[in-house]
């Protein structure tokens, strides 16, 4: 990493940069505020509150980017509070051990990694399920709760977005897992549990299975019709539906998508033999489906 000390005890600045350094580090030193803030390309500054006269807020701006950490003698609303307020991420006492200031620096570095990756997570979600919104309210859920649902992307926008409002981490489970079970157990309750394919679990295990969920935050969903269990089961279908490049549907579910998003842009006689189907098959499929072909 890249680091900048701003800090006027010259002997104090080259011990850190010289430790840092043989842990890899690149540091550039300096010893006022009005120096440190003519470049601003640095994944780390390490700041001085020690020194007097100097304003430290334009250095917190110029640095807002980096991982700002104060070095203080005492803690004061001028030291820490205040500072810390302006955007600072942490503050370390002197004198101190070198490896508890590479411990904070390495603390906030995943932290923004974290925080970055998490931000490219939730956009990808937003993209992903943009054309998989229902109108199932989110408001009033209670849990845990069944969804049955023939395309598991309206299953999965849902247990999402009702995450997000509930401003709740989410803990996503597969109970075709064999250790699923062991996991679902050991996880926190203040947190929303998301667990796909209820369908694979064998008819013996499902009673074992609701006993366990009954007092979480728990969503389970189902690409199967769900048999009778104690809490709120919702069906979740859309008339539009939209599936991936790598999703294999059902080919009743197939055909209705055909002829509920193309029966308007093609004939009949077209439209059957697209589907392979005589023109009989098709108006049988949009009497089973209930679909009515606008004139």
């Amino acid at each position: 990493m890249k680091i900048l000390i701003i800090e006027n005890e010259v002997y104090l600045a080259q011990s850190i940069a010289t430790k840092l350094g043989e842990l890899g580090h690149v540091c550039e030193m300096c010893t006022s505020t009005k120096d440190a803030i003519r470049g601003n390309n640095y994944d780390v500054v390490l700041l001085s509150t020690n020194i007097n006269g100097q304003d430290f807020n334009p250095v917190i701006e110029t640095f807002k980017n980096s991982i700002v950490i104060l070095m203080v003698s005492y803690i004061s609303n001028d030291t820490v509070s205040k500072p810390l307020s302006a955007g600072a991420k942490d503050y370390i006492l002197k004198p101190f051990m070198i490896e508890e200031l590479v411990r904070k620096i390495d603390h906030y570095q995943d932290y923004e990694r974290l925080k970055k990756r998490n931000l490219a997570y939730e956009k990808y979600l937003d993209y992903t399920f943009a054309n998989a919104k229902n109108e199932i309210s989110l408001e009033n859920v209670e849990l845990p709760l069944f969804i049955s649902s023939n395309f598991q992307k309206y299953a999965d926008a849902f247990a999402f977005e009702y995450a997000k409002q509930q401003n709740l981490p989410i803990h996503f489970v597969t109970l075709s897992d064999p250790k699923a079970l062991t996991e679902i157990e050991n996880l926190p309750q203040n947190s929303i549990i998301y667990l796909i394919d209820y369908q694979a679990l064998k008819k013996t295990d499902k009673k074992n299975f609701c006993e366990l969920i009954a007092d979480k935050k728990a969503i389970i969903s189902s690409t199967d019709k769900i048999d009778e269990v104690e809490h709120r089961i919702i069906e979740i279908k859309s008339e539009s539906n939209v599936f991936d490049k790598n999703e294999i549907l059902p080919i009743e579910d197939y055909v209705k998508y055909i002829v509920l998003n193309y029966q308007d842009k093609y004939p009949d006689t077209e439209l059957s033999k697209k589907l392979g189907i005589s023109r009989k098959s098709l108006w049988e499929k949009r009497k089973k489906y209930d679909i009515i072909k606008k004139k």
